[in-house]
């Protein structure tokens, strides 16, 4: 039989109700961990935990905002409650946008920027606070193509250069120790948020493809959010174990 990769080690999984999210919780949990989903909706997010435990894994799931100082403190009290430590945090919540930057208001800059940087710099921030003292931790950051290849809106894009900035920075803070900060890059990939996107029903449309489109290359066949879950359990797990301040891009070549 072979060995779980993640046997005993905890999981937070921040956005995990739906996409890939929650692929990557039900990954953990088939190789070992025990997983905790967080997510803003109670139904869905309910849904997926009792998927996965009716498959054997262990999770619980937090309903909770990540743009909440409050709610992120309450996951790592409910984390430590319910399975008594934290080895690996996940930071998946994001909202995708297609807002040109002359249509992007401050409500709407702010609110993106809380969410897609504001929420792992809190995650990552609290998760420390278990990790430091005991001199170990896994974090994985879910950036985007668009880190590096700005396509899409103003403000999401601006958050995902931010975050690969951010996990180089923390990855740095954490160089003399054995706590490891990388980050995934998706490219285009199957999920709610992808189709939403690629059928213009996203925040602004398809009006900024409108001008970044010709720098957009979709070859077949896109990822699929499995592939993204494999790239963080690479990185989670002792497969990554001297990888640090790195953002894994996985794209299937369209955005090389």
């Amino acid at each position: 039989m072979e060995k779980e990769m993640l046997a005993g080690k905890v999981a937070v999984i921040t956005g995990a109700s739906y996409g890939m999210g929650q692929t990557i919780a039900e990954l953990f949990a088939e190789e070992g961990a025990c997983v905790v989903l967080t997510a803003r909706g109670q139904e869905k997010l309910d849904a997926v935990v009792e998927g996965i435990r009716a498959k054997g894994g262990r999770a619980i799931g937090v309903v909770a905002d990540v743009c909440s100082t409050q709610d992120t403190q309450r996951v790592f009290a409910e984390t430590q409650k319910a399975f008594g430590g934290l080895d690996i945090l996940i930071n998946n919540a994001g909202i995708g946008e297609q807002k040109c930057i002359d249509e992007t208001d401050d409500d709407w800059m702010l609110y993106v920027m809380n969410t897609n940087l504001g929420g792992p710099m809190r995650y990552i921030r609290e998760a420390l606070k278990i990790f430091l003292p005991k001199n170990e931790g896994v974090i994985v950051n879910i950036s985007s193509v668009n880190g590096t290849r700005p396509f899409c809106g103003a403000a999401y894009t601006a958050t995902k250069g931010a975050l690969n900035t951010l996990t180089k920075n923390v990855a740095m803070r954490l160089i003399d120790t054995d706590i490891r900060c990388n980050a995934v890059a998706p490219g285009a990939t199957e999920t709610p948020a992808h189709l939403s996107n690629r059928d213009g029903r996203q925040p602004g449309g398809a009006k900024m493809l409108q001008h970044s489109g010709h720098f957009v290359y979709f070859p077949g066949p896109e990822c699929e959010p499995v592939d993204q879950a494999y790239a963080c359990l690479y990185l989670a797990s002792r497969m990554g174990r001297h990888v640090k301040g790195q953002v894994l891009q996985v794209c299937n070549g369209a955005f090389l």
